[in-house]
């Protein structure tokens, strides 16, 4: 056996046990200062990751709004038809007045959707007050409502230059707004953001961060949503009002379906949806989809764009309507020709396209409800809030809407909005004079290659 291997196998003395065990621990703490920053957090705030949903604090339970005259008017009754009258009575109240701001106009319309959308962000911002109340976080209600005047302040900004172009020439305090508009609203937002980052303290870090992503999900689902809601709007009322009320009879008619024949659970997160509710709100949807799609084609003043009259300070929807809202006549195909006992009809084209819109807002509309419904399991909270007696908070009653909205906007922009030459007229009038002027030589010139104009006309042109 060699010197090498007997000094191999010799048994470790003290000394050098005492020298391997101080190694280990200035390996452990030169890992531990690598990863300090890991460890502090840990320390002060892991117990926040792991807590699970039955450690989340829960949300003060909201407060029964109903009007005491309906409660003793329905004192009677079981729990489940004194629900049913309440939410039934309310819903028609809420559609009349829906109906009256319709007979407004679009203006007040778009008051409407502004107010509903604050009130969404309300009630979303305030259960996250509620549930991380005890940390008593710094400035975090403030930079929230800061948040959603910045965003609300770009997307309308961008609404008034698309649109108002016109009436922004005349002003010159709005020109330089409209010049510099995207500089001004990233200015305010880096404002907010640094802003939270001044705010952080130092045993809240992660919440803080965690708040920070709530407050701009918030943004994203009512400030986005309700900009594409008004977008749509100034594509024709039609494309506000056939959404909106498809989401809203399908709420209804899956409502009731579901009281008088439900039997089959529809899906864990909404133990009162049923697949009966379901199905029947389905084709109740399309076919009132349909009908309404009908009556409103009929009338300039639901079809035409919403353009603003600079001259009368006006919004007008005054148009000669397109294809899409005269009537045509269509072949029945075969198998339906002796069920209807005709071989064409004569219908809109649009009504073709409000069967897309319902069935999208019966069959993929419910899921914004089953998420909001989630959302709601998480904190522990049957509603949003108590605003409206038997349907809870706006949320409640708009979580399917925002879905919709959506859907409408990607809908129109794919497969109906052309080139709009009012759009692009208010854009050239922006222009400088010079610059009109090379446009106009620019299509006179291809107009002309075109046979558009003939050459003889081009001496009197120029």
């Amino acid at each position: 056996m060699t010197l090498r291997t007997r000094q191999r196998k010799r048994p470790a003395s003290g000394s050098e046990i005492q020298l391997s065990n101080r190694f280990a621990e200035l390996v452990n703490e030169e890992k531990q200062a690598e990863d300090g920053v890991d460890v502090v957090l840990g320390e002060k705030c892991g117990d926040l990751d792991l807590r699970n949903d039955s450690d989340i604090p829960e949300v003060p339970p909201s407060r029964d709004s109903t009007p005491e005259i309906l409660k003793k008017a329905l004192s009677g009754l079981s729990s489940r038809w004194k629900n049913w009258w309440i939410r039934g009575i309310l819903t028609l109240a809420m559609i009349s007045l829906f109906f009256l701001i319709i007979y407004l106009g679009s203006f007040m319309l778009m008051l409407l959707v502004l107010s509903i959308q604050v009130k969404c962000f309300h009630e979303i911002i305030t259960i996250g007050y509620r549930v991380y109340h005890s940390y008593e976080l710094p400035w975090f209600r403030t930079l929230s409502w800061y948040f959603l005047l910045c965003v609300n302040y770009f997307f309308y900004g961008e609404t008034v230059a698309d649109y108002f172009a016109t009436f922004v020439q005349r002003r010159e305090q709005l020109q330089f707004l409209i010049r510099y508009h995207r500089f001004i609203s990233f200015t305010l937002y880096l404002t907010g953001f640094c802003m939270f980052v001044l705010s952080l303290v130092k045993r809240h870090y992660r919440l803080q961060f965690y708040m920070f992503a709530w407050t701009h999900v918030t943004l994203l689902i009512t400030v986005t949503q309700s900009h594409l809601v008004i977008q749509n709007l100034f594509e024709g009322m039609i494309w506000f009002l056939v959404p909106i009320s498809s989401v809203i009879c399908n709420d209804i008619t899956a409502y009731i379906f579901g009281f008088f024949f439900g039997r089959t659970p529809l899906i864990k997160l909404s133990p009162k949806k049923t697949w009966e509710g379901f199905i029947g709100g389905f084709f109740s949807t399309v076919a009132f989809g349909f009908i309404f799609a009908y009556l409103l084609a009929q009338y300039q003043y639901f079809v035409c764009p919403v353009e603003y009259n600079s001259e009368t300070n006006r919004f007008v929807t005054e148009c000669a309507p397109s294809e899409l809202f005269q009537i045509q006549n269509y072949s029945v195909p075969p198998f339906l020709q002796d069920v209807l006992g005709r071989e064409t009809v004569n219908m809109y084209p649009f009504q073709m396209h409000s069967i897309a819109l319902s069935t999208f807002a019966s069959l993929i509309g419910p899921f914004g409800g089953f998420f909001a419904s989630g959302f709601k399991r998480a904190f522990k909270i049957k509603d949003f809030a108590d605003t409206i007696p038997g349907h809870g908070g706006i949320m409640d009653r708009f979580d399917c809407q925002y879905l919709m909205a959506t859907f409408v906007h990607v809908y129109i922009t794919s497969f109906i909005r052309g080139p709009n030459p009012s759009k692009l007229l208010q854009q050239l009038l922006v222009l400088q004079p010079e610059q009109q002027l090379n446009v106009y030589q620019t299509l006179k010139s291809h107009l002309i290659e075109k046979g558009i104009l003939q050459p003889s006309l081009r001496g009197k042109l120029d």
